[in-house]
């Protein structure tokens, strides 16, 4: 017997959003993780903002619509905020009942700026490799460090002289045309004027040069999880110092070890190294290596190197995923921010794949 197509809309519904979202969703296990860091980050919380005047949007909430915005790749605060009024699982997951008054847009992103120029991002990512450490997911023997570009949000138009005025529309657009084509253009005497922090940058021979920045990962080598994170200018040398710098961060005094590639192959990046009493695995140059003997003879070198090449899933899901093909924010500091929370958002996924905080 065929259906009526009655369209009538109820007035009232008696089930909650926690009830239609399915048991075994792959958002409840991350939801439970990072419910768990947010309230140790609640006194943290306490302390930014006032005791008096309105309320603003919880920071807890602020943390979850953002880690949504990256799970989904929802590309806007705009399109976020659209999403929140109609779409059920977002409301669950950030903490809203299903009447609740959504934000507006702009009152959002003001609200967002104000924990971007906090340490939160960094607070939350160890608050969740804390929770891989209790449940013994993370290696404090074996590491590995690599580098990768994040493209910037200005345009090779915007790199112009630093001494010289914008050139100005000759068909009465907002964008001029640009003929930079036979200029010599480096960073001493250029600069973007809509990211002044980004850097005219290669990666290789052969490679196009982009305006960008270079994000940084220190990976555990057990299961694969980012547990700590630089985003540095793109110079010749950040990788080499933004991996010192990391390396110096890993906790405790024992003898560990650091996987790297080729790029990393360099005489003061090695001795820097041994000085800090860790033993580098990174992958030989096939001339002038300083890599010698006296590493490349044990077995735990060839599983390092194998391991190595893990790192690339981080960064190839943060950029697929996680917003950061191509930059989102401008500004070092912002942009920082972001490729933290990601690195943290991508162990949510990870530590779920693996079993942990799956649901009862």
């Amino acid at each position: 017997m065929r259906g009526n197509d009655t369209q009538q809309q109820m007035l009232f519904s008696y089930i909650s959003p926690e009830a239609r979202v399915p048991h075994n969703h792959p958002l409840r296990p991350i939801r439970k993780m990072a419910d768990k860091a947010l309230k140790e980050l609640s006194p943290v919380f306490q302390e930014l903002y006032a005791t008096v005047g309105r309320p603003s949007i919880s920071p807890e909430k602020l943390l979850r619509s953002l880690l949504l915005q990256i799970f989904y790749t929802i590309r806007s605060e705009r399109l976020l905020v659209e999403q929140l009024d109609y779409n059920l699982l977002f409301r669950w997951f950030i903490g809203l009942s299903m009447d609740e008054a959504i934000w507006d847009h702009s009152s959002y992103s003001k609200n967002r700026d104000r924990i971007l120029q906090t340490d939160i991002a960094v607070m939350f990512l160890r608050a969740i490799c804390g929770q891989a450490e209790e449940a013994g997911l993370l290696s404090d023997d074996h590491f590995t460090v690599d580098g990768s570009l994040i493209e910037s949000w200005a345009s090779l138009k915007s790199f112009r002289p630093k001494d010289q005025e914008p050139p100005e529309s000759t068909k009465g657009g907002r964008n001029p045309e640009v003929d930079f084509h036979g200029e010599k253009r480096v960073n001493d005497t250029h600069a973007s004027i809509t990211d002044p922090e980004a850097r005219l940058y290669k990666k290789g021979k052969g490679k196009e040069a982009k305006l960008a920045y270079i994000g940084h990962v220190l990976m555990e080598n057990r299961n694969g999880l980012a547990v700590d994170t630089r985003l540095t200018l793109a110079t010749g040398t950040a990788e080499r110092e933004a991996a010192i710098s990391m390396a110096k961060d890993i906790p405790g005094d024992k003898r560990v070890t650091l996987g790297a590639d080729k790029g990393y192959d360099a005489k003061v990046f090695i001795k820097e190294l041994r000085e800090l009493t860790i033993t580098p695995h990174v992958a030989q140059r096939s001339k002038g290596s300083a890599i010698d003997g006296r590493t490349t003879r044990h077995v735990g070198y060839g599983v390092s190197l194998r391991k190595r090449k893990r790192v690339e899933e981080i960064f190839g899901w943060m950029k697929t995923v996680g917003w950061l093909r191509k930059a989102r924010y401008k500004g070092l500091e912002k942009l920082d921010w972001l490729f933290t929370l990601s690195a943290a958002a991508y162990n949510l996924v990870r530590m779920r794949n693996l079993g942990l905080a799956a649901p009862s």
